[in-house]
């Protein structure tokens, strides 16, 4: 009978260890590869935000630069009117009314800074909080004699 050969012999060790290499050696490059390439699609990308913003400020540069927009521009936002021309604004009721009704409230008091201050030392020296809680008004600052004034 005939001696059975080693499935594994030594030069496909040395095939098999030389490709392992080869790929070892690769894998770096491709890795950077692709990553450098990942990085030039972003640039890509952000190159092209940069070029469509750049032609959409050219077209307002060029829009601003025409009186007739300009008029426009005034008449709509700043409600212009120009001289000799009967002009007219529509208010919407609900907004008016609302506009009406928060024009005549009148916006809270705020103390001075150094009743602020005064009464964040109380508040400090009595353990509560500063800030007055939500309806509660804290009382105004009481001068105190010190001991030693005798």
């Amino acid at each position: 009978m005939a001696a059975k050969r080693p499935q594994l012999t030594g030069r496909a060790a040395i095939l098999a260890v030389v490709v392992c290499a080869i790929a070892m050696s690769l894998a770096y490059p491709v890795r950077e590869y692709v990553a450098q390439r990942r990085q030039i699609a972003q640039l890509e990308q952000q190159q092209a935000n940069a070029l469509r913003k750049l032609q959409n400020l050219e077209e307002r540069r060029r829009r601003l630069e025409d009186p007739e927009y300009i008029k426009r521009l005034a008449k709509e936002r700043l409600f212009y009117c120009e001289p000799g021309a009967d002009c007219y604004q529509v208010l919407d009721e609900e907004k008016a009314g609302a506009a009406a009704a928060k024009a005549g409230t009148k916006p809270p008091e705020r103390p001075a800074w150094y009743v602020t201050l005064w009464r964040s030392f109380e508040a400090a020296d009595k353990g509560r909080p500063a800030v007055p809680q939500q309806g509660q008004r804290s009382p105004a600052p009481t001068p105190t004699a010190s001991p030693a004034s005798g």
